[in-house]
């Protein structure tokens, strides 16, 4: 009796083990995402790999003092609190901003946020005196708000930033300093090894990046530098609205558009970036769902204007905006995922303008204009353009590139590419033209975020914008833009800088500043058991919507 007790409850703790082993698979989502990426972004708060960095290891892991509004794909993405419930210029002095911080909110590891953090995350990118400071994330931050000197604790829970200058962009530009855990970061640097505070520091950057902490909607659970990212979802995250319904989110680097599409089609993966346009027939008719929505982003050439330069000559950058067949490109190459850019910003958008010069399709106009500027069937113009395989925001860089070669070379130019990793042509346009690492390339392909002045024309546009400060990478010098830009930056009132941010961009158009090719659509090939994702008019996405169907 005693016996077949034993046995009979062995056999219902077997059964229990099986129903266990089950369990899991069944509790919990996991989301899988093929990256664009060659590498997994940095993980230590400041993301490289441009803003597919700040989507996958920016947005998700960390937060800001003021964030994008993710929640509509029919309105456009505007800034909303973040970290900061609130804030303010002083109206005696527009060099001081006052923000209110958001109690109760608690970074991964325990501790608590506040004005200290804030202080203290400035400090990691501007003070070069600060123990923490980080010059490795210095070019993908400071850049992208460069006017901010330095932050002030008021009290617990407020703090003051300081400007260099007047510049009602500020809150905008804080979207992209994310707010690291301070305790978590001390917690490796005071047993850390090194020479001196400086090398401890390194070290404690380095080993904060495979642990990090910050207060965002998910949590690092796993990191294999260029293999996978593993993060789980945050139940204690300050906004309940936003805590993710799916369990686990793992991160793959797929740079190769074929490759990605063949992992979704295998079930390797469930999601996958910018699948490749010639499989969405196959995508579609095997149940996958598309997901598009135009970006504020432009596909472009920045070109060099630095001596010697070809484009220096307005007639060769117009024959170069007249020579694309851009509605061609779109329903050829790219199967219908983009739309065609006539500057950076579209009829209707309050920032457009009325330039004079109309962007479009005129192979006629483009030959005669370099004609006009010497050049003919006997005599092309050589220019070299610097471009990636792939990467963040880049679509289909080479195909995109070898379709405008093929183009331009029927207006008399012979366009030489020069292709490099995407993360090293990334740092090479902070560098600019005249550097060593332009390799003779006098335009550059990269393409840029337009969701704000600053992002979409002034660290372009503006000379002060050159390398190292910007990205002014061909070395613009425009006394006019210049005008315009401080005209824009220190008018607090919206409607008015509405207008002076108009005026700039016609008259970027009309300079042919650049070659305007493409906005991207955002396209990603999801499972259909993804449901509830939202694809708002952004690079970035939201991922604490979407929910995995059983």
């Amino acid at each position: 009796m005693r016996a077949n007790l034993f046995k009979s409850r062995a056999a219902g703790l077997a059964v229990l083990a099986l129903l266990a082993s089950a369990i899991p698979a069944l509790a919990e989502t996991t989301v899988r995402i093929g990256m664009t990426a060659a590498d997994i972004p940095r993980t230590l708060g400041q993301p490289d790999q441009g803003f597919e960095g700040n989507r996958f290891t920016g947005l998700t892991m960390y937060d800001a003092l003021t964030m994008w509004d993710l929640s509509s794909e029919t309105k456009p993405s505007v800034v909303i609190p973040g970290l900061a419930t609130e804030w303010a210029v002083d109206p005696a002095d527009h060099t001081k901003w006052t923000f209110k911080l958001r109690p109760g909110v608690k970074f991964h590891d325990g501790s608590d946020f506040n004005a200290d953090a804030v202080v203290w995350n400035v400090g990691k990118v501007l003070d070069k005196n600060a123990v923490q400071y980080d010059p490795s994330q210095i070019g993908v931050t400071a850049s992208r708000m460069p006017t901010l000197v330095s932050a002030r604790k008021i009290d617990d829970m407020t703090v003051e930033l300081t400007t260099k200058e007047p510049d009602s962009f500020l809150p905008i530009n804080l979207t992209n300093l994310f707010i690291a855990s301070p305790a978590q970061w001390k917690k490796f640097f005071d047993p850390a090894q090194g020479v001196d505070d400086k090398a401890k520091a390194q070290a404690a950057w380095t080993a904060f990046a495979r642990d990090a902490s910050g207060t965002g909607p998910w949590k690092m659970k796993q990191f294999t530098p260029r293999e996978r990212l593993e993060l789980v979802r945050n139940v204690d995250y300050w906004n309940k609205d936003r805590v993710p319904k799916v369990d686990r989110l793992v991160l793959l680097p797929m740079p190769e558009a074929n490759s990605r599409t063949a992992a979704l089609l295998s079930g390797q993966v469930d999601w996958v970036e910018a699948p490749a346009p010639d499989a969405l027939p196959e995508l579609k008719a095997k149940g996958f769902v598309i997901k598009a929505n135009e970006q504020p982003h432009v596909w472009p050439w920045q070109f060099s204007r630095v001596k010697g330069s070809p484009w220096n000559d307005i007639r060769v950058r117009k024959a170069a905006n007249l020579c694309v067949d851009r509605e061609g490109l779109r329903d050829g190459l790219l199967a219908g995922l983009m739309a065609p850019a006539t500057g950076t910003f579209e009829p209707g958008h309050p920032w457009r303008g009325n330039p004079t010069f109309q962007i479009k399709y005129d192979k006629a106009a483009a030959q005669a204009l370099m004609k006009e500027a010497g050049f003919g069937p006997d005599k092309h113009l050589a220019v070299k353009v610097q471009t990636s395989a792939s990467g963040s925001g880049q679509m289909l860089p080479l195909p995109m590139n070898e379709y405008l070669q093929q183009a331009l070379a029927e207006c008399y130019f012979d366009v030489k590419l020069d292709v490099i990793e995407w993360n090293t042509l990334f740092t090479n346009w902070r560098r600019g033209a005249k550097d060593p690492s332009a390799n003779g390339a006098d335009a550059i392909n990269v393409t840029y975020a337009a969701m704000d002045p600053f992002f979409a024309m002034v660290r372009f546009l503006q000379s002060s914008m050159a390398p190292p400060v910007s990205n002014n990478w061909g070395f613009i010098d425009n006394p006019k833009f210049d005008e315009l830009v401080k005209k824009a930056r220190q008018t607090f009132d919206e409607k008015a800088r509405d207008a002076a941010l108009a005026e700039l961009h016609a008259a970027s158009v009309d300079d042919a500043a650049f070659l305007y090719v493409a906005h991207d659509v955002g396209p990603r090939a999801i499972s259909p058991k993804i449901k509830g994702l939202v694809q708002p008019k952004s690079w970035f996405v939201d991922f604490s919507t979407m929910s995995v169907a059983p």
